[in-house]
């Protein structure tokens, strides 16, 4: 049911048309401003900041952010693009509204072409626009004559007003941020992540292909007890430890990356033009061998997986490519403030690998996934020492022998034993948990109230963590990016993209305000 009166409904136009009627305000003698944003939660300082740009012409138009590039968390927006265009139409003094097609508004100011481009006054800094995109809008706004106006009205955060007034999170959450707030402010947990920028990091690791067959469903077959599909579409992602390189990449400014392909199938150029600019990769090619691939077969609708196959060989090294392996990690590990071993229990860390870089990192940051080809055998029992462990609880409870009861004797544990100095375990909805014996524990719930893909959280989530492990960052930062991060990475569709910088810290943003 459309509410709007028919001149309120009149005013939402496409971006093309928007750019018509802008250019026919402007052909009439009018001086046109143009306001863009998310507007999630229309509030007093929306309105203030409306009649402020309005004042700077003679004639306001409205540009919204839509839904799919909203970057304030996985439950954001609040409300969908066709309801934010609505309550804006609603405004006398709003004379033209549209819903942008782009991430940014760089592509539609130069369409638009306003006279003036009206922001408010926290963008006025453009060293503190986490996005870096301000500085890109008013140089497509002067490109087109325009100019940039920043207001000074009073303003208020939708976020802030959603948090504190129409949360969607739990008690337990919401009591967790707002202690959180009182910690830490977002520009301070930002400069940390920032801080890390600088780390030599290296990541060594399987190289995985992961491939993904959607599917539709038929019925059974006529003649056989078996369920008949219909091929949809498929594509392939970098995972393994090309994901975890791609994913540091978004932190870190130089990650290199020591992996093995096969040499059948290597499938490395497909693999290159997958890493993100800043990874350097060094490739060792495994005798008699394909390049991991992992193939699932996804019912397409509900993208629930119905089962995979494994294509690889996951026997040890041959000993002339253990030899290369190993000495080529003895050389270089030392160079390193951060190394970083995805172990996904495929053949190439043997214990000669294993133990060139537990000699000589410095800091050592271990994952050993457990998954089909593996499971019982493959733990964090491999290795004899790290600085740095993050695991799921389930692989913590295999590694443990204990599949219940507290999971804080396991941790000591395991921390006893391979002398770690900071563990996090990841629970899925119960958060996650970190541990340093100097400072003691810190937890955090999880921020995903829906999971579109598990494949590659958890690679994410240790990515995002180990350089803050590394530089010493407080365990209670540490446990709060892990759930910001593990919930982005849970709407990623396998290893399709890597969690994104910016969004990651609109997301901080908007659980803090």
């Amino acid at each position: 049911m459309n509410l709007l009166g028919p001149r309120a409904g009149e005013k939402i136009v496409s971006v093309e048309q928007l750019a018509e009627r802008v250019s026919e305000m402007k052909s009439a003698g009018k001086k046109v401003v143009l306001c863009h944003g998310v507007f999630d939660l229309l509030h007093y300082g929306h309105i203030l900041h409306f009649e402020e740009s309005r004042r700077q012409g003679d004639a306001l138009v409205v540009t919204l952010t839509p839904d799919i590039y909203v970057n304030k968390g996985p439950n954001r927006p609040a409300f969908t693009e066709t309801v934010r265009a609505q309550m804006l139409a609603a405004l006398e003094l709003v004379d033209c509204v549209a819903v942008n097609k782009w991430p940014t508004a760089v592509e539609m100011l130069r369409l638009v072409s306003p006279n003036v481009y009206a922001k408010g006054p926290d963008y006025k800094n453009h060293q503190e626009d986490v996005s870096g995109k301000i500085g890109e809008e008013e140089a497509a706004v002067q490109s087109g004559g325009g100019e940039i106006y920043y207001t000074e009205d009073i303003t208020f955060s939708s976020s802030n007003l959603l948090n504190r007034h129409l949360s969607s999170h739990s008690l337990e959450v919401d009591d967790y941020l707002s202690d959180l707030r009182a910690t830490y402010t977002p520009a301070q947990i930002h400069k940390a992540i920032d801080s890390l920028s600088k780390l030599k990091v290296l990541v060594v690791g399987e190289a995985i292909i992961d491939e993904y067959v959607y599917v539709d469903q038929m019925g059974k077959s006529s003649k056989e007890p078996v369920l008949a599909m219909r091929y949809a579409s498929q594509e392939q992602f970098a995972g393994g430890s090309l994901a975890i390189a791609n994913h540091l990449a978004a932190i870190i400014d130089d990650v290199t990356l020591v992996t093995f392909l096969g040499t059948r199938d290597s499938r490395e150029e497909f693999i290159r033009e997958r890493l993100a600019p800043n990874v350097k990769p060094t490739f060792f090619y495994k005798a008699d061998s394909p390049t991991i691939i992992k193939r699932r077969y996804v019912e397409s609708l509900l993208l629930s997986k119905l089962f995979e196959v494994y294509i690889f060989n996951d026997e040890f090294l041959d000993a002339d490519d253990n030899a290369a392996f190993s000495t080529e990690l003895s050389r270089i590990t030392a160079e390193y403030d951060l190394v970083v071993v995805a172990d996904f229990g495929h053949g190439i860390l043997t214990q000669e690998a294993i133990d060139a870089v537990q000699g000589s990192a410095k800091f050592l940051a271990i994952n050993t996934q457990q998954n089909a080809a593996n499971i019982g055998y493959h733990t964090l029992s491999r290795y004899s020492r790290a600085d740095f462990v993050c695991t799921n609880e389930g692989e913590l409870r295999s590694d443990s022998r204990a599949r219940r009861g507290d999971i804080e004797p396991l941790i000591l544990n395991i921390v006893d034993r391979l002398r770690v100095k900071n563990t996090l375990i990841t629970r899925g909805k119960r958060g996650a948990l970190f541990y340093r014996p100097d400072a003691g524990w810190s937890s955090g719930p999880a921020f995903a109230k829906s999971v579109t893909d598990r494949v590659g959280t958890g690679d994410a989530v240790l990515s995002w963590t180990a350089p803050m492990a590394a530089a010493g960052l407080p365990g209670k930062m540490i446990a709060f990016v892990a759930n910001v991060v593990g919930a982005q990475a849970a709407q990623i569709v396998g290893n399709r993209s890597s969690v994104d910088r910016v969004a990651t810290y609109k997301f901080i943003e908007s659980l803090l305000k």
